[in-house]
């Protein structure tokens, strides 16, 4: 027989061994992932193919909330808890949880916050951040930066100190409600002593906490999605596009 032939026939045959294999692996539906987390005590909402190999996303509610759980095509084996992304050093669970939680924004009082761009604009965003924190600063300088590329952007800035030696100076400006005296803490200026006696920052850290977040500057969306971080201006107004206000998931 030719090597030719050989060669050929191999390759018809891992072909077709190839697209066996493929119409034999099973498929995790809707209704197979309720059948299998039915002892659970929770809704199945959805079931999609996951970022994992093998492993399908499955959206449960549960107590009011969403929860990512994972479950492999024959609905045999479920996989619950953190899921670390290694190359881009992101936990997929928790990207996930809060894709698929939402903030309610219009629940976030923002009385006392300071605010930046057009009052009237379609896009908001709230912005915890910390008058001493270094990233806060950055992302402070790329806010006036985004406005420049599109002034329909309002940034609602909530005090949120994360450390002893920023409580007394966050007090200080809100008790003047000064967007000056932030970015006066933000060059490294002293700033006076406070000169009234508010509760503000605490509610601003049982608000944070609720929403479990952890660090500054963290970025409360239009539609309600949670991310932390310094962004250079393109990929801030980038993120703000893919979470308008009427973008959903």
């Amino acid at each position: 027989m030719h090597k030719p032939f050989l060669t050929v026939l191999t390759l018809l045959l891992l072909t077709g061994m190839t697209t066996l294999a493929a119409a034999t692996t099973p498929t995790l539906t809707k209704e197979a992932a309720i059948e299998a987390l039915k002892e659970i005590q929770g809704e199945v909402l959805a079931v999609s193919p996951s970022d994992i190999p093998g492993l399908y996303l499955v959206s449960v509610k549960m107590q009011g909330r969403n929860i990512p759980l994972y479950l492999d095509a024959t609905g045999t084996y479920m996989f619950s808890g953190n899921v670390i992304d290694l190359k881009q050093r992101r936990n997929l669970t928790e990207d996930l949880f809060r894709r698929l939680n939402p903030v309610d924004v219009s629940a976030i009082p923002l009385d006392d916050a300071l605010a930046l761009g057009n009052p009237q604009a379609q896009q908001q965003v709230i912005v915890f951040t910390d008058p001493l924190c270094p990233y806060c600063s950055q992302l402070h300088k790329v806010l006036y930066q985004a406005l420049e590329k599109e002034p329909d952007l309002l940034f609602q800035i909530v005090l949120l100190p994360m450390q002893p030696n920023s409580q007394r100076i966050s007090q200080t400006i809100i008790c003047n409600k000064s967007m000056e005296q932030l970015e006066q803490a933000f060059a490294g200026t002293a700033l006076p002593e406070p000169n009234c006696d508010t509760d503000v920052l605490r509610k601003n850290q049982e608000i944070a906490q609720s929403l479990q977040i952890t660090g500054t500057p963290t970025l409360i969306l239009p539609n309600g999605q949670i991310h932390a971080g310094y962004r250079p201006v393109d990929d801030l107004l980038k993120l703000i596009k893919e979470n308008s206000a009427s973008a959903a998931y």
